[in-house]
């Protein structure tokens, strides 16, 4: 890490999830060294303090290894000017020949709102194109059409209190205690605070946060709409309409719950999967809770049938009226830092800018008045699906893609490839020089990351933030908002991106957001669109809209009734429920549904670098059931492949007896950066809904078949050795050295050929494997071999072979090749048996911020420890971001269960 800019503490906010914790970030002299730590913002509103893991180890995160510091164009270094020349140059001359909607942005979430506006300005505004989308298409399209064609506007009515205020929370679509871990402890601290909050989580799995639920309803993947149909049914049938409300607020009631009607307990159980008493308990708790707020995520929105879903859910709160008010509403959660600030300026195709459409009337025009824009766009550009397929086809000449990682995110990652490797010029700005899209780029642009980056973000509720650098640029690498108005400037338009720093672009978008406005649409910011550098550098975290008079901005939207429709009533929409279009087959027997896990987030370009992080889960795996896993004679931790109509990957099977026999779960991370084939969007078709194209993410049919006749293994080295020949590797990180878990192909391998493997594997690492010694131990009858090799006495590489998959632990083995330290005779002896000497081995890591793992939670239970407070006085694990307590939770109840 980079010397911080000053010996101070620096105010800024996470770069992962949409809740958007503020984070506190410290530097102090020590001698001749710079300290800096990392620590929650105990004044920020979202997050008062508190860091889930991954906020923990930002800093963890932020080395130079691998960092992007200069540009490359077709592999070769050049110096920026000759870049953005080239870039600006190809822009040109394409638009020349093909028009301007043969360019095209795809941007990300994780870029801050002042990149996001000028790239837009950029596009729509004097290139001529629509041909704006980003990654926020497949977190939270389905969430903004829904509200649009709810409330006019695509406005998230709740606040974070709400949820802690509500007598009745219903997560829906959302694993929050690994996804959002400290909004969801907030819900926790909430429950505990008021016993008579209930909870009820509406997944198809049994996940984290159904710790802190009273009632967990386990749907069929993709029947949500069905149970909101019910919902609004029962909310009929029970006298619990808010008539007043309706009559008052809303139009087009009677169609919708018409449509509700035929979603009676007993259509909606079969349906949906459930019991009709499960569904009886839900509706009580609606009907006589006035206090509700339906929270919900990926689970609704990346769908087939997403807007849909949405909609069903608000159809629910505006029947009630349970909106406006405090502890109610529907609030869909982002996954990314900076959806919502995308979503303000314009950053998908079928957006302008400030929350106004192509179709809004008026606003072309307006826009290009306030942007003196001389080739305004005219019509929404291709969407996130839609531009790759353009790509493909050749209908899109240029892309440039900046922060995201399409290759991986996108469904069918095959095709994306196909449509970068045909494409006449990729541009990418990133911060690390390798990612799956990296290696597809023409140009290579070195961005600058979290702590070199300045400007805003908007959390999910609506709280636009400041982020802080704290650090130089590494190298060469630019913001983002710079290398954009530099080509801009080099395409000849200097006069409208000639910024003097980043607060001139958010006065400018602020002053668009104003611009004519009188409160005809909710986005709305004109208070800052004076604000100076001083001004803008002091902001603190605040909920738009924050009009010119109103400098506190606004908690909760819709207080007064009214919305920003055309009749200033709120539109209910009739729902026909449908299942996911793909269907079950003998050749696809088995439903797959994706999503993320505790410690890593996105593609892993930034938390896949620590291996803090990758302890708690190291590999790519699939949750299968144990009775699937008996029909398909699977057993833990063997390597199967994963087949649709699509592709295939490989993944290690975890057998769960929470796993719903027919459904099997895969989390999204892992690239070819990490893992040879783990890819899961691999698997996705690239189905979209129609309304908002947000791809069907979460669901695909799938065959799963063992791979037989492996050699399982793992090789713990201070190199990274070459392991491309194996039928399945995994790279998992460490401090220092290298880790690798395997399964070779060469399952009747003997002990002699294996010895020679792990010299041949080390040697072409220019490994002088003559000048050490090796300790070299085999038993055939086990099929077992282990080989280290040792060098003035400290351990260079240490191999395993087994004929089975499930391999001993590595942890002590990590630490003594990340220790670099000479290793004893006892310890000479742990590698010949396979195990630690002394006994200590922490085992699988279960709290990644305490380094507990599972060997010492056991081994407290063993020794009386009885309770989870117990537990976390004596081993501190649970008691920071709480991110491990329902897996802690679980591993106590297995041992009462066991010792019942």
């Amino acid at each position: 890490m980079n010397k911080p800019l000053n010996n101070c503490s620096t105010k800024t906010t996470c770069p992962y999830c949409g809740v958007g914790c503020g984070v506190e970030v410290s530097a102090k002299a020590v001698l001749s060294e710079v300290q800096v730590t990392a620590k929650g913002d105990a004044s920020h509103p979202a997050n008062f303090g508190k860091l889930c893991v991954k906020g923990s180890n930002l800093l963890q995160t932020l080395t130079p290894q691998g960092r992007l510091t200069q540009p490359f164009i077709q592999g070769k270094p050049v110096e920026w000017n000759e870049a953005i020349h080239t870039i600006a140059g190809k822009i040109k001359d394409v638009i020349a020949k093909h028009g301007p909607d043969a360019f095209a942005f795809y941007l990300s979430g994780q870029l801050l709102t002042e990149d996001y506006y000028v790239a837009n300005k950029l596009a729509k505004g004097f290139i001529g194109t629509a041909n704006v989308d980003t990654n926020s298409r497949l977190c939270m399209a389905s969430a903004v059409v829904g509200y649009k064609r709810a409330f006019g506007s695509d406005t998230v009515p709740c606040n974070y209190e709400d949820l802690e205020q509500c007598d009745l929370l219903i997560m829906v679509g959302s694993n929050a205690a690994w996804t959002h871990p400290v909004l969801y402890q907030r819900i926790v601290a909430a429950k505990k605070n008021n016993p008579a909050m209930k909870v009820v989580v509406i997944d198809p799995r049994k996940t984290a946060s159904c710790d802190v639920a009273d009632l967990h309803l386990a749907i069929s993947p993709g029947s949500d709409a069905a149970l909101f149909n019910y919902l609004l049914n029962e909310t009929d049938q029970n006298n619990a309409l808010n008539i007043g409300y309706v009559k008052s607020n809303t139009e087009g009631f009677d169609q919708a719950l018409e449509q509700a009607k035929p979603w009676t307990e007993q259509a909606t159980a079969s349906f949906c999967g459930v019991s009709e008493q499960e569904l009886q308990c839900l509706s009580q708790w609606w009907c006589s809770t006035p206090k509700t707020v339906t929270l919900f995520s990926q689970g609704i929105n990346q769908s087939a049938t997403g807007v849909d879903k949405s909609n069903a859910i608000i159809n629910c709160h505006l029947a009630t009226g349970r909106i406006g008010q405090v502890g109610m509403g529907p609030f869909s959660i982002t996954g990314q830092p900076n959806a919502m600030g995308g979503r303000e300026v314009g950053g998908l195709a079928n957006q302008l800018a400030a929350h106004m459409d192509f179709t809004t009337l008026g606003a072309i025009d307006r826009v290009k008045r306030y942007w003196q824009a001389p080739k305004m766009a005219t019509q929404n550009g291709l969407k996130a699906v839609d531009l790759f397929k353009a790509i493909e086809a050749g209908d899109v000449k240029i892309v440039w893609i900046m922060a995201t990682n399409p290759v991986v995110s996108l469904p069918d990652s095959a095709q994306v490839r196909r449509a970068l490797k045909k494409c006449d010029l990729v541009i990418v700005s990133e911060c690390y020089d390798k990612t799956d899209t990296t290696e597809l780029a023409d140009v290579l642009l070195p961005a600058t990351g979290w702590s070199e980056k300045n400007g805003t973000v908007t959390n999910s509720e609506r709280r636009i933030s400041r982020q802080h650098s704290f650090e130089a640029p590494k190298g060469e690498a630019k913001h983002d908002w710079q290398a954009i108005c530099d080509v801009a400037i080099a395409m000849g338009y200097s006069s409208e991106f000639s910024y003097q720093g980043v607060h001139e672009i958010f006065a400018e978008h602020a002053g668009l957001s104003a611009f004519e406005n009188n409160g005809t649409r909710d986005f709305d910011i004109g208070h800052f669109s004076q604000i100076s550098e001083k001004t803008y550098n002091e902001m603190k975290p605040v909920q738009w809209p924050v009009p010119i008079g109103k400098p506190e901005g606004t908690e909760r939207m819709f207080e007064n009734g009214q919305f920003f429709t055309h009749s200033g009533r709120a539109n209910f929409v009739p729902i026909n429920p449908q299942k996911p279009a793909e269907k079950l087959s003998n050749e696809f027997p088995l439903t797959l549904n994706t999503g993320r896990i505790r410690d890593q987030w996105h593609t892993m370009t930034r938390t896949g670098r620590t291996s803090k992080l990758m302890g708690h889960i190291e590999q790519p795996f699939i949750d299968i059931s144990p009775q699937d896993a008996a029909h398909l004679s699977i057993v833990q931790l063997q390597i199967v492949e994963v087949v649709s109509q699509l592709g295939s990957v490989k993944l290690r099977a975890n057998i769960r007896s929470t796993q719903k026999k027919g459904q099997v779960f895969a989390p999204i991370h892992w690239t070819d950066q990490f893992a040879n084939n783990a890819v899961i969007s691999n698997l996705i078709n690239a189905t979209v809904d129609p309304l908002s194209g947000q791809p069907e993410s979460k669901f695909a049919q799938v065959v799963i078949r063992p791979v037989e006749k492996l050699l399982y293994g793992y090789c713990i080295s201070q190199k990274k050795l070459n392991f491309d020949d194996a039928a399945y590797w995994c790279h998992v990180t460490l401090e220092q050295g290298a880790h690798t878990e395997f399964a070779l192909q060469e399952a009747s391998a003997t002990s002699t050929e294996l010895f020679e493997k792990a010299k041949s594997l080390l040697s072409a690492k220019n490994v002088d494997i003559e000048a050490g010694e090796w300790l070299v131990y085999s038993n055939p009858i086990e099929n077992v071999a282990r080989f280290s090799f040792v060098k003035d006495d400290v351990l260079i590489a240490a191999f395993y072979f087994a004929q089975h998959p499930m391999l001993p632990s590595t942890h002590w083995l990590r630490e003594m090749v990340t220790s670099q330290s000479k290793i004893e005779q006892h310890q000479r002896l742990g590698l010949l048996a396979g195990k630690p000497s002394n006994g200590v081995d922490h085992g699988r890591i279960v709290c990644s911020c305490f380094n507990v793992g599972e060997n010492q939670i056991n081994d407290a239970l063993e020794q009386g420890v009885k309770n989870l407070a117990d537990l976390t006085r004596s081993l501190k694990c649970g008691s920071n971001c709480g991110s491990c307590l329902p897996e802690l939770s679980d591993i106590i109840d297995s041992k009462t269960i066991e010792h019942a």
